[in-house]
């Protein structure tokens, strides 16, 4: 049907009658849409059972990774793209009269992520699938994700992400794969056949019914799978009150991350991850049931990855499913499962690291609390006979203390790899955070450094560089990102560096276009585009890219003879519902852009964007339009950043500090086409340790801080009052936890040298070029092949 524009043209106009029994001329763009999408879902259909046949029959060992999100952005054109078919498609398409843009944008944005955590895992099953590696899916089909952001009056307002209101046409709900999930209950021990038997009774039972969707490879024939669960009511439930047992079943997969303030939200949120991994272990074990006896030799076929610790409790589900079900005993149970098990890390901060309160896990699941219970007590013995009497060790590294359950340490204890996500995160894992695991199980720490998608963040999200880059190197970059290096010889190639001007140039008028269409606000295009954009977090230092502009705009005001390179400060950002503090920098970012935008003196020399409701879709315009990546963590917090990956190749110049994989792409461009400054990780982990730094004599001394930090409280702002003392407090009566002061000088310097190399177009450009000529190491293909060689044992089909 996509063979060529005439047959697709034929086809399409038929099953548009057939699925809606209306003519061509009566239809909608809904309809245009929805057609589409079942034709390209009806195409693959033959690839993707075919690939799990090829599985099944090849026995070979297969990858489950498990992750609470999963960030896909809009599938249309990618999946056009992936198969080959999207200029017959456009084109037959544009014959009938159809613009591909405009169903396009018909759809949603998958409600089933967040932040750089979900994006990473789209843009590893993207790779999984490309490679033709046995690797899926298991997640949450989520109704609302997490939310829309609206911006009213400079403050964030959630609304219910509605991206199941035009069903998902991607999507195959499997209803015969139902399988249950109990909560609450009573455990009881019997002895049977000489063996002691547990039964869950009086459970509370919730149905996970999975929605399967093809992860389609780019010109391949493999066709993976992402199975998301959605949390159904039973026939039968144990509850009295039947409507608030079916409300409480909902809620579970409703929202992602729901308000775990309150001890309600923190129980959904468990209920999330049991449901997610019991219900996909069910399924998985099914799958390995249709071709071998018995689960002795599981792990010899079967890797299951688990994404951050959310879904930790894979492990006590997997032995109560050997014990209970298979019959094991512990100890082979045990050497099961933990060679099955995989896990990544993604933080260094230890308030992330999830810990339950025992009041609530045990009654939730009793028989897994139970489990996880056994294995703390077991791993405790093993810590004791090692070193007799050092109680104090033993309780920092037991997985149950303090009354409550540390799913990072059952995380370490449970599984056969723990990989941090850089080679900085990875080495503060192993030196600092988690030191003490590192000596105990040093054979299970690795790196991998992350990795994204390189053909949606340049084919898709920017046709114009990837035509100027196949033209001058031909297109096997696609399949084979390091091939991307042969781009070095056209750095002093002025006609190349043009055309290169040329498209960022068509780049940044787009988005200011969207801008003007949002906002109101017409940005100039020949400025410096300066973005930062990712979650709002207080460590990613969003707060000191608005001091620098308020500095900007105070001298600006006060010297006329102060010249300044004209830039658009460009910010997009969520703050979690519950996160106080980083909403109230949202507020201040929109209270300066405000003040900024409608002043007559700056004019076009700055302006400030907040873009409200930043989403995979929109990050595809502003990648491409970004002159400067703004990656300003402070040293030793960001894992890795994926973020400071896809602006590099689209040719975004890095201003950053030295932490996460900013320090690999350093190590690749070299320090003359990076701008760093600022602490450094071990500068930062020595002031943690040791103390010695006061905020308030940066206050004191630097009359640039002082003036901005001022601002936050004398009625700069009119009509805010005390809006901002938050943010005050925090920066000098708390200390500045995350040195935004002391980084403040080297900041405003470096900022000064991006004015001046930016004056300097051809330098400019060709920085630009050597960034995206080595961004290729940066793609997850890379990534990966590691995972598949290093961790997983998994081979191409």
């Amino acid at each position: 049907m996509f063979s060529n524009k005439t047959e697709f043209k034929e086809t399409f106009l038929k099953r548009l009658e057939m699925l809606y029994g209306k003519s061509f001329s009566e239809s909608s763009e809904r309809d245009h849409y929805q057609t589409l999408g079942n034709m390209i879902r009806e195409y693959v259909s033959n690839d993707w059972i075919k690939t799990n046949e090829s599985y099944l029959a090849g026995k070979e060992k297969q990858v489950y990774y498990l992750s609470i999100e999963y960030l896909l952005g809009k599938l249309l054109r990618q999946n056009l793209i992936n198969l080959g078919i999207e200029d017959t498609v456009q084109q037959g398409l544009h014959e009938l009269g159809i613009d591909l843009s405009e169903l396009e944008e018909l759809e949603a944005d998958a409600g089933l992520g967040n932040g750089g955590l979900g994006r990473l895992a789209a843009c590893f099953l993207d790779s999984l699938a490309s490679l033709n590696l046995p690797g899926h899916g298991h997640g949450i089909r989520y109704k609302h994700g997490l939310f829309e952001q609206k911006i009213v009056d400079g403050y964030q307002v959630e609304l219910p992400e509605q991206w199941l209101r035009g069903g998902n046409v991607w999507e195959v709900r499997k209803a015969d794969l139902a399988v249950k999930i109990p909560f609450w209950g009573k455990v009881e021990a019997r002895t049977e056949n000489g063996r002691l038997v547990f039964h869950h009774l009086n459970a509370e039972t919730v149905t996970a019914v999975p929605h399967d969707m093809p992860v389609i490879g780019y010109e391949t024939k493999t066709v993976n799978t992402l199975r998301l669960w959605n949390a159904e009511p039973s026939q039968f439930p144990f509850h009295t009150d039947i409507l608030q047992y079916k409300r409480e079943t909902e809620a579970i997969s409703e929202f992602l991350y729901p308000d775990d303030t309150h001890d309600e939200g923190k129980i959904l949120r468990l209920k999330q991850q049991y449901l997610l991994v019991s219900a996909s272990l069910q399924s998985i074990i099914k799958t390995y049931r249709k071709q071998h006896p018995n689960m002795n030799l599981f792990h010899h076929h079967v890797c299951i990855h688990i994404n951050d610790t959310h879904p930790v409790l894979a492990i006590p589900e997997l032995m109560r499913i050997l014990i209970d079900e298979e019959g094991f005993e512990w100890e082979r149970a045990w050497h099961i499962t933990t060679n099955t098990i995989s896990y990544t890390n993604h933080t260094t901060l230890t308030e992330a690291l999830e810990k339950w309160p025992i009041r609530i896990f045990q009654p939730l699941l009793p028989r897994i609390y139970m489990i996880v219970e056994e294995i703390n007590e077991r791993f405790c013995q093993q810590l004791w006979e090692q070193s007799p009497g050092a109680w104090e060790r033993i309780g920092q590294l037991a997985i149950i203390a303090d009354e409550y359950v540390k799913m990072a340490h059952l995380a370490i204890v449970g599984s056969f790899s723990v990989n941090g996500v850089a080679k900085l995160h990875t080495e503060i894992l192993k030196t600092r955070e988690m030191n003490q695991f590192y000596q105990l199980f040093p054979e299970k720490f690795n790196n991998k450094t992350n990795g994204i998608a390189h053909r949606r963040w340049l084919l898709k999200a920017n046709p114009k560089l990837s035509t100027l880059i196949s033209d001058a190197i031909g297109t096997n970059w696609a399949t084979s990102p390091n091939d991307l290096t042969q781009l070095l010889k056209y750095q002093d190639d002025p006609s190349f560096l043009e055309q290169l001007f040329k498209i960022k140039k068509e780049n940044k008028q787009t988005l200011a276009d969207i801008i003007y269409s949002k906002t109101g606000t017409i940005v100039n295009t020949d400025a410096i585009f300066d973005v930062q954009v990712k979650r709002l977090h207080a460590y990613k230092r969003q707060l000191l890219n608005v001091l620098h502009i308020m500095y900007l705009y105070n001298r600006i005001k006060e010297d006329s003879s102060f010249t300044v390179v004209p830039r658009v400060f460009i910010f997009g950002a969520k703050a979690s519902p519950g996160y106080y503090y980083a909403k109230k920098i949202i507020k201040l970012i929109n209270t300066v852009a405000e003040k900024v935008n409608n002043d007559p003196i700056i004019g076009d020399k700055m302006k400030v964007i907040f873009l409200e409701n930043y989403r995979v879709s929109l990050a595809e315009k502003v990648f491409p339009a970004s002159d400067v990546s703004e990656q300003i963590s402070t040293a030793s917090k960001e894992a890795s950043g994926t973020g400071n990956m896809k602006f590099m190749i689209n040719g975004a110049l890095t201003l950053g500090t030295l932490d996460g994989a900013n320090i690999e792409i350093q190590e690749l461009v070299g320090a003359s086409n990076i701008f760093i400054y600022g602490l450094t990780a071990e500068e930062v982990l020595h002031y943690y340790q040791h103390g010695g730094y006061q905020s308030i004599e940066y206050y004191h001394h630097d009359s640039r801080i002082r003036q901005a930090v001022d601002q936050l409280v004398n009625e700069f702002f009119p009509g805010v009052h005390n809006e901002f003392e938050p943010i005050f407090d925090s920066l000098l009566e708390e200390n500045d936890q995350y040195f935004v002061l002391k980084d403040f000088a080297s900041y405003a310097d470096t900022h000064k040298t991006v004015g001046e190399t930016f004056m300097d177009q051809r330098k400019w450009q060709k920085m630009s070029l050597i960034n995206i000529a080595h961004a290729g190491y940066f793609s997850s293909d890379r990534t990966i092949k590691e995972y598949a060689d290093n961790i997983w044992g998994i081979k191409p089909r």
